[in-house]
């Protein structure tokens, strides 16, 4: 009686603590590369569930088929060969379900590294993203506007975001809106995003990168474009410029809150010029570097941000 009570506590708890739960982020997808993404983990949920009760049945079924059973102490089973059907399912059934995830993964992955479906036509938003110790940065070139620790984005638009770091090696992500993707110092990753629903989600750092990593996250926020539009005028009629010497500041190690700015540090201190490949392999300086003529007058200073 008292295991029985027990029992039927334990699983009042766990329902009681799971209606309570939000869903994963990673499964709640908010645009195309998400959704490929949350895609691929289901059906790897779904398969691995298949598997694991296919093995328990067939754990049922040897113990009670081949149970212990009352037989004479000088009793001798009959040989048995072995069967090259239950070799060959034991081998090649295994053997289908990894080839068949490898191509899942290599197919999604490709998907996930190029434009978002369905955003093929239009031009894309490009944000240059870059991290420092423990904040994150984020310059519009195209609307010649830089915000510190928050993202403002609009909906049904393919996001093209250009990564890179001030700092050690971090990791730019967004659940509900795709993978993580590595920024580093020397080098800028190309990122491929979109958001499909208007809405505030959660940004971060997912990779260590100090101490002060746990507090190093972002706000995002997806809006209809003509919303989006109406933002980058109010921040050129109300933001302070951003000056070098403000930005020298604002990579010093430390936390801070949201700050927005007119201007983008692209003008005076231009990202890394290698692309994807690393060390200047395969980038085009034209794009990535508006201002080339400040290129050698600021690889000094570049190198000493990337100390802090």
């Amino acid at each position: 009686m008292k295991l029985k009570w027990a029992l039927i506590t334990v699983l009042f708890t766990i329902a009681t603590v799971l209606t309570g739960c939000e869903p994963l982020m990673v499964l709640d997808p908010k645009g195309p590369q998400a959704q490929t993404q949350a895609d691929d983990i289901m059906l790897s949920i779904w398969i691995m569930l298949f598997i694991v009760l296919v093995v328990f049945a067939l754990l049922v079924f040897m113990l009670v088929k081949y149970r212990a059973s009352k037989q004479s102490k000088d009793y001798e089973p009959p040989h048995i060969e072995g069967s090259a059907l239950v070799e060959a399912l034991c081998i090649g059934i295994p053997i289908l379900i990894v080839a068949f995830l490898s191509f899942m993964s290599v197919k999604s992955n490709y998907e996930v590294e190029a434009t978002p479906k369905g955003y093929e036509d239009k031009e894309p938003l490009i944000v240059y993203a870059s991290s420092s110790n423990w904040k994150w940065h984020f310059s519009y070139p195209e609307q010649d506007i830089e915000t510190v620790n928050y993202l403002y984005i609009p909906t049904d638009r393919a996001l093209e975001f250009k990564l890179y770091s001030y700092g050690p090696i971090t990791s730019f992500w967004i659940p509900q809106l795709g993978g993580q993707k590595y920024a580093m110092a020397d080098m800028v990753t190309t990122l491929h995003l979109a958001a499909d629903v208007p809405g505030e989600y959660f940004g971060r750092n997912a990779n260590f990168s100090g101490k002060g990593t746990a507090e190093n996250v972002f706000d995002v926020k997806a809006m209809p474009q003509a919303e989006f539009d109406e933002w980058v005028e109010e921040v050129k009629s109300t933001a302070k410029p951003l000056t070098e010497e403000k930005f020298d500041d604002l990579l010093e190690p430390g936390h801070l809150g949201k700050s927005t700015y007119t201007g983008t540090h692209l003008e005076f201190n231009p990202p890394p010029s290698g692309e994807n490949g690393g060390h200047d392999h395969g980038s085009n300086e034209s794009e990535e570097h508006p201002n080339d003529e400040h290129t050698e007058h600021d690889s000094h200073e570049h190198s000493e941000h990337k100390n802090h």
